[in-house]
C-alpha cells in the first residue's frame, strides 16, 4: 500500500509540513486523537448523531421541515457579537444589519436577532450553553423561531473560538467576520459591498474558474490537480447549463494568473482553488500576514530547497490595490486557507498535548483582504482552518468526498446562500464523526480508519468567512452584467464628547459598584404580602453581605437565589465593561 499524501509547505525551508505517511501510522494517530479529542465529549457526539439521524431519514439539509433556506423571512438571520464588542464595529455594520433585519422579520419579528451585551458570547461559552441560554438547546434541525438559521459571528477566534463555530455549524448556517486591524472601516467596507450587491449593484456572468497547479514530483499537487480540480470542474460543467466553466491548466496556474482571477480582468463569480497552503512557524514575524498563502505553479516542486520566495505563492498583500472583487465567492482547498488554530489538530500518537503552532488563533489575511477590499470586496470566502488533507477526497470505494465538493458548489450556483450551500460538508462531518466513534472500538483496516479520520477533520474544518446569507448575484442577460466598484469609505470618527457626557458616564459607572439581589416568598406567588427570605449584596471590592432567615434554611430557595446572584453579576460585569470601554475611548477636547 502506498504512503498517504499531505498538503502544506514550510516557508522557511521548503520542506513538507508532514512527509508521506503509512496508513498504519495515520490510523494509530486517528484512533488516539478520536479518543482524546472532541468525540470523547458526549454532548458533541450526541449532536452529531442527531444530525446524522435527520439526514438518514431523508430530511433536507438545513432548518426544520417547511422552512425554505433560500428565504430569510422564513429561515431568519442573526449576528453574534462578543458580550463586550466595540460599539464602533456594531455601528460600522449597521447598513448590513438593517438590510438583514428588513428581510428576516417580514413574517415574524423574532427571526432577526442581534446578540450582543448580555445576550452575546461570553468567555467559556460552548455551543450547548449558548443555545441553552437562547432557548434553542433542544437539538435537532434549526428552528428559526428559537434562533435564526443564518448566524454571523463577529469576533476574533481568540475571543469566539473556531470550535464554537464548527459545532454551531452542525445545526445552523454560520459565517464569521474578523479583521485583525480591528478597524471599523474594514467592517463598513464589507457591509457596503454586501448591501450594494443585494440592492442591484452587482450582476455577474455565470462564470466559474478552477485553479490548481501541479508541480513536478510533488504528489500532493499532482493529486489535487488530477483527482479534485479536473474531475470536479468536468462534473460542474456537465451539470450546470448556462455556466462558463474554466479549468486553468496546471502549468498555467501561476501567481500572475491567480492575480487575474482575484480582482483582475478574469475574475469569475465563483473561484475554486486547490494547492498547498504555506506554513510559517510560531514566532515568524510573517505568520499572521502570510499563513495559508496559496502556492502557485511558480514553485518548481520539491527539487527546490531553501526558503520559499514570496514570488512562488499568493497572499493577502498580493491583491492589487485596484482589484475589483465585488460579487465573488471564493473556495480554497489549502492548509490554513481560512485561519489557524493556536494548537495543531494533528496530534501525534501518544503525545500528551497538541503542538502549539501559533501564539494565538487567528483568521487568514488573504480572506480578510478579499472581503474588505477598498474597491469592492468578495461576498464570502470558504476555506480551511488547520491543515487540509490531500488524501481526504479519495477513498477505497470511490469519490465520496468529491461528491461533497460537487454538491456544495451545485447548491451555490443554483441560488442557495453560501451557508446553506455548505450543508453537504456538515452532513459529511456528522456522518463520519458518528461512524468514527464506533470505529474506535471495532477498528476497521488501517486504510479505512485513516480515511474516515482525515475526511472527518477535512469536512469539519471548512468555514465560511463573511455573511452566511450572501448568495451569487448573476445576470441572465449578458447586457445586464454589472460589477461596480464602491466609493471609498471611511467611518466617521466619533465626535469628541462634552464634559457633561463624560461626567454622566462616570456617574453611571460609580452607581454600578454594587450588586443587590433580594428573593421573596409568598403563598400566592404574588409580590403583595410577600416576605423577604434571602438578601445578598456584593461590592466591587469583593465584600459580600448575605442575609438568611433564622431557623431552617430552604435549600431550593437558596439555589434559586444563588443563580439569580450569578446572573446579576454577569450582567453587571458586562455593563461595567461597556461603560469603562466608552470612558477609555473618550477624548475630551
Amino acid at each position: 500500500m502506498s504512503d498517504l499524501i499531505f498538503n502544506g509547505l514550510f516557508a522557511d525551508s521548503g520542506a513538507y509540513a508532514y512527509p508521506p505517511m503509512s496508513a498504519a501510522d495515520l490510523a494509530a494517530i486517528a484512533a488516539d486523537a478520536a479518543q482524546s479529542g472532541e468525540l470523547s465529549d458526549k454532548k458533541v457526539l450526541k449532536s452529531l448523531r442527531q444530525r446524522k439521524s435527520l439526514d438518514s431519514r431523508g430530511a433536507d439539509f438545513g432548518p426544520i421541515e417547511g422552512i425554505d433556506p433560500k428565504d430569510l423571512a422564513q429561515s431568519g438571520w442573526g449576528v453574534i457579537f462578543a458580550h463586550d464588542a466595540d460599539p464602533a464595529i456594531v455601528d460600522a455594520l449597521r447598513p448590513l444589519l438593517d438590510l438583514r433585519k428588513s428581510q428576516a422579520q417580514k413574517i415574524k419579528e423574532g427571526r432577526y436577532r442581534e446578540l450582543t451585551g448580555d445576550q452575546g458570547f461570553f468567555p467559556g461559552d460552548t455551543k450547548f450553553s449558548f443555545l441553552d441560554n437562547h432557548g434553542a438547546g433542544g437539538g435537532g434541525a434549526a428552528d428559526p423561531d428559537q434562533l435564526p438559521y443564518y448566524l454571523l459571528i463577529v469576533g476574533s477566534p481568540e475571543v469566539i473560538p473556531w470550535s464554537f463555530q464548527y459545532q454551531l455549524d452542525v445545526q445552523y448556517a454560520v459565517g464569521r467576520l474578523w479583521f485583525d486591524d480591528n478597524s471599523p472601516d474594514s467592517y463598513a467596507r464589507y457591509a457596503q459591498s454586501v448591501v450594494q450587491a443585494e440592492n442591484g449593484g452587482i450582476a455577474l456572468p455565470r462564470r466559474a474558474a478552477f485553479f490548481g497547479p501541479s508541480s513536478e514530483d510533488d504528489a500532493a499537487t499532482e493529486l489535487s490537480a488530477s483527482q479534485l480540480i479536473a474531475p470536479l470542474s468536468r462534473q460542474i460543467q456537465d451539470g450546470q447549463h448556462g455556466w462558463n466553466i474554466k479549468a486553468i491548466a496546471p502549468q498555467e496556474a501561476t501567481k500572475a494568473r491567480l492575480a487575474e482571477l482575484f480582482g483582475g480582468g478574469q475574475t469569475p463569480a465563483v473561484l475554486f482553488t486547490a494547492t498547498h497552503g504555506m506554513l510559517y512557524r510560531a514566532g515568524d514575524p510573517r505568520q499572521f500576514a502570510r499563513m495559508g498563502a496559496l502556492v502557485c505553479a511558480d514553485w518548481p516542486g520539491p527539487s527546490f530547497t531553501g526558503p520559499v520566495p514570496d514570488s512562488f505563492c499568493f497572499a493577502g498583500d498580493d491583491i492589487a490595490s485596484d482589484a475589483c472583487l465585488s460579487g465573488l465567492i471564493s473556495f480554497h482547498f489549502a492548509c490554513f486557507g481560512a485561519g489557524t488554530p493556536q494548537c495543531d489538530d494533528f496530534r501525534q500518537a501518544g503525545a500528551a498535548a497538541p503542538r502549539t503552532i501559533a501564539p494565538k488563533p487567528f483568521a487568514g489575511r488573504l480572506p480578510q483582504r478579499l472581503l474588505a477590499h477598498p474597491k469592492g470586496g468578495a461576498l464570502a470566502v470558504i476555506g480551511h482552518v488547520d491543515r487540509a488533507w490531500g488524501y481526504s477526497f479519495q477513498s477505497k470505494k470511490g469519490d465520496t468526498q468529491l461528491r461533497t465538493f460537487h454538491d456544495a458548489l451545485k447548491r451555490l450556483m443554483e441560488g442557495h446562500p453560501v451557508g446553506s450551500a455548505m450543508e453537504p460538508f456538515n452532513q459529511r462531518y456528522a456522518e463520519l464523526s458518528s461512524d468514527l466513534s464506533n470505529a474506535i472500538f471495532t477498528r476497521p483496516d488501517d486504510l479505512e480508519m485513516a480515511f474516515m479520520w482525515t475526511c472527518n477533520n477535512d469536512a469539519r474544518n471548512y468555514v465560511v468567512m463573511g455573511d452566511p446569507a450572501v448568495r451569487l448575484r448573476l445576470a441572465d442577460d449578458p447586457s445586464q452584467v454589472k460589477r461596480e466598484t464602491i466609493m471609498p469609505i471611511e467611518v466617521a470618527p466619533t465626535p469628541p464628547p462634552t464634559p457633561q457626557l463624560a461626567a454622566k458616564l462616570q456617574e453611571m459607572l460609580d452607581s454600578l459598584s454594587t450588586v443587590e439581589v433580594s428573593t421573596y416568598a409568598s403563598k400566592t406567588g404574588k409580590m403583595e404580602g410577600a416576605a423577604l427570605r434571602v438578601y445578598t449584596r456584593v461590592g466591587l471590592d469583593g465584600k459580600t453581605e448575605l442575609c438568611l432567615p433564622e431557623g431552617q434554611v430552604d435549600e431550593a430557595l437558596c439555589k434559586i437565589h444563588s443563580e439569580m446572584v450569578r446572573n446579576a453579576l454577569d450582567h453587571r460585569v458586562a455593563m461595567l465593561n461597556a461603560i469603562a470601554s466608552a470612558l477609555a475611548n473618550l477624548k475630551t477636547p
